[in-house]
């Protein structure tokens, strides 16, 4: 089996969104998903700019070409500003679980505008792969849900304006990845990150302007456990995660990169028996085999 560096830094990518969403989504119920986004992309720049002085010998990316520049700064404002901004929002009005089953949406819609944008096109055997994995998820995700309804955890009926954001979510996470593959070209997927969340530090600062927000800015600053929590997140998300996820579509389809990373349902299941002793059904189990057996297609061919 051939080094399949792509679709290694794809898993690699769906662990670190594992720890991430458990983090921003906590964080976000303390102290707002607005403030959130910004001090955690302020907080992964710091970490990005320290880890290409001493990679690269500059803190900033000035060595990028303008047209890098440009369509990576346009990923950025549609990735994090939007579909961040909308994604953490249905955290908070549906919880992470809903948001996660729709946010399956994200591969099939890669790979839709990676066929128009780019060009790619998959085998039968990866879109095989692809609604597999996607199966799985849902699986585990719709028990989730239904467990949590039966308890009484959730309502019964469930926000509109919350699947709404989701949806946006989705669709600016997809049209984020699929432009940062355009702009990226061969250009150091670490400093194409340094791009990208610089353009989100300067959207959500408008956003922030717009809406008056910065007293909530503030408020987050003083909450300790909030910005642990930040910090916890930016360094697997924008930080390692994000520059994993360019590496990723850099070697391999952004269908098939999007596809891997969206198993952090899956990778929750052991971290919630192990750490907080959660039982997993068998319903889960079974999601999870189906999951992986979806994802291993694409290792294998």
């Amino acid at each position: 089996m051939e080094l399949r560096i792509g679709e290694f830094a794809a898993l690699f990518t769906a662990v670190c969104w594992t720890v991430t969403a458990m983090a921003f989504e906590t964080a976000s119920r303390k102290v707002g998903s607005v403030p959130v986004n910004i001090i955690r992309l302020v907080m992964a720049l710091l970490l990005l700019s320290m880890f290409s002085w001493i990679r690269r010998g500059m803190a900033i990316p000035m060595d990028a070409e303008l047209y890098n520049w440009f369509w990576l700064a346009l990923s950025g404002l549609v990735g994090f500003v939007i579909g961040d901004l909308f994604l953490f929002k249905s955290f908070t009005v549906i919880g992470s679980r809903l948001a996660l089953l729709i946010m399956t949406m994200v591969p099939p819609i890669s790979a839709l505008i990676g066929f128009f944008l780019l060009g790619e096109t998959l085998a039968l055997i990866h879109l095989s792969g692809m609604g597999l994995t996607i199966s799985g998820i849902a699986l585990v995700i719709f028990y989730r849900q239904n467990k949590n309804k039966q308890s009484g955890r959730i309502p019964e009926k469930l926000p509109v304006k919350g699947i709404i954001f989701a949806l946006l979510g989705a669709a600016g996470q997809a049209t984020g990845l699929v432009l940062s593959k355009y702009g990226m070209q061969d250009y150091d997927a670490f400093s194409a990150t340094q791009i990208r969340v610089i353009a989100g530090i300067i959207g959500f600062t408008i956003v922030i302007h717009v809406f008056k927000k910065w007293g909530a800015v503030g408020n987050a600053l003083t909450n300790k456990k909030a910005l642990w929590l930040m910090l916890l997140g930016a360094t697997f998300g924008p930080f390692l995660g994000v520059s994993s996820s360019l590496i990723a579509v850099q070697h391999t389809a952004t269908g098939i990169a999007s596809t891997i990373m969206s198993i952090s349902p899956i990778l929750i299941l052991p971290t919630t028996y192990f750490i907080f002793g959660q039982k997993v059904s068998w319903k889960e189990f079974l999601g999870a085999i189906i999951s992986v057996a979806g994802v291993t297609l694409f290792f294998i061919w």
